[in-house]
């Protein structure tokens, strides 16, 4: 129940950015049972390539905590982050990953996929998927598809 809970709030900052017209995501950053950092994507709004939800958060809770080290934090994130992002997650010393649901669409995906379960397990990061994963595989579908122009 607490994990659903934690990633409901998410998905209402992947809402955020939804309604922004960003790319669907967000995150939120969990210590000790109290959310220290939420975020969604904001690479339109910013201009900013790198400002992608997970990154957002991380420098939310490095601030609120005061200091880099993230250590025995969660991150929760609607969407299996991407590489750039999981470089983040490891070097900011988070503890578990929470996923909504995966992002593999193709060979190359599910290459980097693998790619980045291994480098979380050499880090001795814990990874679960599919907490509401329904749900936060609906909001992408319907971003792109509205995005695509298709019903």
């Amino acid at each position: 129940m607490e994990k659903s809970l934690y990633m409901n709030e998410a998905l209402k900052e992947a809402y955020k950015a939804y309604n922004k017209g960003e790319t669907p995501i967000g995150a939120v950053i969990v210590k000790d049972g109290k959310i220290i950092a939420r975020a969604h994507n904001l690479t339109e709004e910013l201009q900013d390539s790198t400002a992608h939800a997970e990154i957002l958060a991380i420098r939310q809770a490095s601030k609120v905590l005061g200091g880099w080290r993230l250590i025995n934090c969660d991150l929760y994130v609607t969407m299996e982050p991407c590489i750039m992002c999981s470089g983040a997650i490891i070097n900011s010393r988070i503890k578990n990953i929470i996923i909504g649901t995966k992002h593999i669409k193709n060979k190359k995906m599910e290459k980097q996929h693998e790619f980045k379960m291994d480098y979380y397990k050499d880090n001795n990061i814990e990874v679960a998927f599919g907490i509401l994963e329904d749900e936060c595989s609906n909001v992408l579908q319907s971003f792109f598809k509205t995005l695509r122009g298709r019903d």
